[in-house]
């Protein structure tokens, strides 16, 4: 009898009926990946007197830690505790987020490009909470926060297109808060 058969076994002697039903295995391997969607881990020096992260080096706007990414402005962004803010979608713009390690923030991504070797595809992560990692997003995949944490947010990102809020050059582009499903903004409970 293999190893699993008998943790199944076992596993089934001891759950009643009701929980054996519901019992599911709990999954740590691969998930699926956004084709052009990368997260970088970043360096955070720390001293008694506080904290530092280098979030990029830039030479004529080119970002040394994300190939191929030329910085055209850097934005920051708050949001209040609980608020979702989605879904955000550009045709041309590659946005490159960063959550500073005291905030917390539930970042979903969806590839929206029809075509694409991963549409359809959507990911959830956790960026800050005490973390210090960068977050590319291509063009055509939709993005949006929820701040989990029990105070304002904030988001620090880096574009490669100016922002242009007259709508004829305007890049800004919206889905539905809940495009890709309610329940990808809940909270994973067990």
């Amino acid at each position: 009898m293999r190893a699993a058969d008998l943790a199944s076994n076992e596993r089934d002697d001891m759950l009643n009926e009701r929980a054996r039903d519901a019992y599911e295995v709990q999954q740590y391997g691969a998930v699926p990946s956004i084709d052009g969607v990368e997260l970088v881990s970043l360096r955070r020096f720390n001293d008694d007197g506080g904290s530092m992260t280098e979030l990029g080096r830039l030479t004529d706007g080119a970002h040394a830690g994300v190939d191929g990414f030329v910085v055209r402005q850097v934005n920051y962004s708050e949001m209040e505790p609980g608020a979702i803010k989605a879904f955000h979608l550009h045709n041309r713009q590659t946005d490159v987020w960063f959550v500073p390690p005291g905030s917390k923030m539930l970042v979903v991504l969806g590839d929206a490009r029809e075509g694409s070797s991963s549409e359809g595809v959507v990911r959830r992560y956790v960026l800050g909470d005490g973390n210090s990692r960068l977050l590319r997003i291509p063009p055509g995949v939709a993005h949006g926060a929820r701040n989990l944490a029990p105070d304002r947010g904030q988001i620090i990102y880096f574009v490669d297109v100016h922002f242009d809020a007259d709508p004829a050059g305007c890049d800004e582009g919206r889905l539905p808060w809940d495009h890709f499903g309610a329940d990808v903004w809940d909270v994973i409970k067990g």
